[in-house]
């Protein structure tokens, strides 16, 4: 149960989020405003308002940011994509709760209390939140497009990491218990947190996972800070990049080490079309994993040796969530296009108790059952845009026209994206680096556009030009 510190910090957030946006450039007003709320405020702890959907730590900070970009910057975020697809997307995004409340009528019978049927009050709160969730997307795509907007992340990400590393580094010692002394309650499982002969940390936030992807970020972006720096900070850049590398290991997660070592030669190595195209191809992988699953076309059994040869308590974790993911899929195929709807009623459910027999993991399978098939391609959709559009630049455009900052956010965004299918990893801070991206591959469209355009009026000018008369 949250003390009362853990409301007082959810009150006092606007205030210190206004300060931010008063005193800080926009660009970093906005970010900090996003991961500064995800860092320190309360996991879980939530005023639940009638008619609205629950003040937690990522819709207050999300509602501070879009109020304060309007009221104090002046700013007018769209709220649609340029891109065509986009447009439909988001209509496609705010429309699928309503088809799923309108297809879901009637309730499931359970001996100790039947699950509700849905009402069009339930997409109501749906869409509301599935909107304030996307604020970081839109307010990123018009403030944060730009390659310095981008490199303002990464130095923020790297920031926010040698803050962390603190809490992180004592809670690794002792166990997560800040959380507890601060706030007044723990926001998992504790036999979640200990894995390889030690703790899992997770300060402030939901689960060790998080933490975990979290470090991945900030040590990443501390390995491109590295490679750019002029030769005179490069010791001071390798001691902090081998400080939070230390930090990622020992969070104790593999998912986020894998992702390390796949990323590292990336980053020092090549070149930055290349990232791109990487990270667009990465994109598919993961808005086709339903389909790849259906279709039994994902070597699971290949993926669960690899597993048990790294260490037997791997393999039965993953064996353990793929089990969870067949049964969970399975139920999703009953109704396919729109869903199930919210209230548990796409989970597993003993018929006598109402207990959930399987839980899911992954972002993609909550999506799926509750949404449908309609729902996930609107999310996964919007969340895997940006990928395409920028990969599509990188491959028509100039590579000059790429920063190193961009592709990089673009490698951590497409590792969040891949982390979306064991784990329900999806924050505030990765709408905020998919509208990012968005707004950059628009802008990268928009001047490949008026080159082409240039170019045709310098050949009919050349055509047209004066002739000599004999």
């Amino acid at each position: 149960m949250p003390n009362a510190i853990a409301y007082l910090m959810l009150l006092l957030w606007p205030v210190l989020a206004t300060v931010l946006f008063r005193r800080l450039p926009r660009e970093q007003a906005l970010v900090w405003s996003i991961l500064g709320a995800y860092m320190l405020l309360p996991p879980l702890a939530s005023f639940n308002l009638p008619a609205i959907p629950d003040m937690d730590k990522f819709t207050i900070s999300n509602l501070c940011a879009l109020g304060l970009t309007v009221w104090v910057l002046g700013e007018r975020p769209g709220f649609l994509p340029g891109n065509l697809v986009g447009k439909a997307l988001m209509v496609l995004f705010v429309a699928s709760p309503f088809a799923t409340a309108l297809t879901n009528p009637d309730v499931i019978p359970i001996m100790a209390g039947d699950v509700p049927a849905l009402r069009i009050y339930d997409s109501l709160a749906s869409v509301s939140y599935q909107i304030i969730a996307l604020i970081p997307f839109f307010l990123a795509r018009r403030l944060l497009a730009t390659a310095d907007g981008m490199k303002v992340m990464v130095q923020a990400l790297v920031i926010a990491g040698l803050i962390y590393s603190v809490p992180m580094a004592l809670e690794s010692r002792l166990s997560p218990q800040i959380n507890v002394w601060v706030y007044g309650f723990f926001q998992h499982d504790f036999s979640q947190s200990m894995r390889g002969g030690g703790f899992r940390p997770m300060v402030f936030m939901p689960h060790g996972l998080w933490v975990a992807f979290f470090a991945l970020m900030a040590a990443m972006s501390a390995l491109l800070l590295l490679r750019l720096a002029p030769p005179d900070e490069r010791p001071k850049r390798l001691v902090v990049w081998v400080y939070l590398m230390i930090l990622l290991v020992l969070c104790r997660s593999t998912g986020p080490m894998v992702y390390a070592l796949g990323l590292i030669p990336l980053i020092l190595f090549a070149p930055k079309r290349l990232q791109v195209i990487l990270a667009g191809l990465l994109a598919v992988v993961v808005i086709t994993y339903p389909l790849l699953r259906g279709a039994h076309l994902i070597p699971l059994d290949v993926i669960l040796d690899l597993a048990l040869s790294y260490s037997e308590a791997r393999h039965q974790s993953l064996e353990y969530r793929i089990v969870n993911e067949e049964q969970l899929l399975a139920r999703a195929q009953e109704k396919p296009w729109f869903g199930w709807g919210g209230y548990g009623r796409a989970l597993i459910l003993d018929p006598i108790t109402g207990r959930i027999l399987s839980v899911p993991d992954g972002q993609w399978i909550i999506v799926l059952g509750t949404y449908g098939w309609a729902g996930y391609v609107a999310e996964f959709g919007l969340l895997t845009l940006p990928l395409f559009l920028l990969a599509r630049e990188a491959v028509l455009g100039r590579a000059a026209d790429l920063s190193p900052f961009v592709t990089l956010i673009a490698l951590i965004y497409a590792a969040n994206l891949a982390d979306l299918l064991p784990n329900a990893t999806l924050i505030p801070f990765s709408w905020l680096m998919a509208g990012a991206i968005l707004g950059h591959a628009e802008m990268l469209a928009r001047a490949r556009a008026e080159r082409r355009e240039q170019q045709w009026r310098d050949a009919l000018a050349i055509r047209s030009g004066p002739r000599t008369v004999l």
